[in-house]
């Protein structure tokens, strides 16, 4: 898992007001810290797996108003964001828990392995932005699961060529067996015509997720629903440019440049209540 999701989402940004953006600052420090715990640096997994659980004990602490003498600069605010907000403990745990599993670089069988991944790497993020706008009704929580696994999807099938060069492998063994692949085959770089066909599968997947979820986006008001409808409209973009080099993205990784953010921004505005955008491929 990358922070690099997480910076899809809003980070005091102009959009955010003035009163949330030190708690969403926190929210990003404590999973920076994290992943970089995780991932930084040259300890190996068992280590990794330690200092993680060391930081769960220091979160567990801070919590209960222990003193913490480790990671007072991610704690202290922290705290003071939770206890401000009414926030709950169970979203940064499911945080850790992904950040432990991406140490020891599992296998995904099916996509249900994959979204229960998501469940605990992904949509904590959004529940406790939503949180922190004191949005806590079922229909708003289901919609941000979806955007967020999307937005964690998106992610992966951005990313392989730099997940699989560390090990990781986020392509469910399934969907990759009907396409005839085996994990040495993916975790070779070389894109093939079974590769571009089962990340289209992938990407159709993540589309589909991210549809599920944007009428939330329509229906937050004010700053929230604006800042949530251009997140949407990014990993969208992105999906475009998967799209655009024929989903070789074994070997190339594709990012948004300051020239995506005028089509963003215009289909942020102009995004339906029903949602039915096609999304089209970039020209070639």
């Amino acid at each position: 898992m990358s922070v690099g999701h997480y910076e899809n989402f809003p980070v005091a940004s102009l959009l955010c007001p003035a009163s949330l953006r030190a708690p969403v600052q926190a929210i990003y420090r404590f999973a920076r810290t994290a992943d970089d715990l995780a991932d930084e640096g040259d300890a190996s997994p068992v280590q990794r797996m330690d200092a993680l659980t060391r930081y769960r004990d220091a979160l567990h602490a801070a919590w209960h108003g222990e003193p913490v003498p480790a990671w007072a600069e991610v704690f202290g605010p922290l705290i003071t964001a939770a206890r401000g907000h009414g926030l709950a403990l169970g979203p940064f745990d499911d945080l850790l828990d992904a950040f432990t599993q991406d140490c020891g670089n599992p296998l995904y069988e099916d996509r249900e392995q994959l979204l229960d991944y998501c469940r605990r790497s992904a949509n904590p993020i959004g529940r406790l932005l939503l949180a922190l706008y004191r949005i806590e009704d079922q229909e708003s929580l289901r919609q941000s699961d979806a955007i967020c696994s999307a937005l964690q999807l998106i992610n992966f099938w951005q990313d392989p060529s730099v997940d699989l060069a560390r090990g990781r492998c986020y392509f469910p063994a399934r969907d990759a067996a009907a396409h005839g692949l085996a994990l040495a085959h993916l975790q070779s770089g070389h894109d093939s015509p079974a590769t571009q066909a089962l990340l289209q599968d992938l990407c159709a997947w993540a589309r589909s997720l991210m549809r599920q979820g944007a009428p939330l986006a329509l229906r937050l008001p004010g700053r929230i629903g604006w800042e949530l409808r251009l997140v949407i409209q990014g990993g969208l973009r992105i999906l475009e440019k998967i799209a655009a080099m024929q989903h070789r993205t074994l070997s190339h990784r594709p990012t948004l440049a300051l020239r995506d953010w005028l089509p963003m921004t215009w289909r942020a505005i102009t995004m339906p209540a029903a949602f039915p955008i096609a999304v089209a491929e970039l020209p070639r």
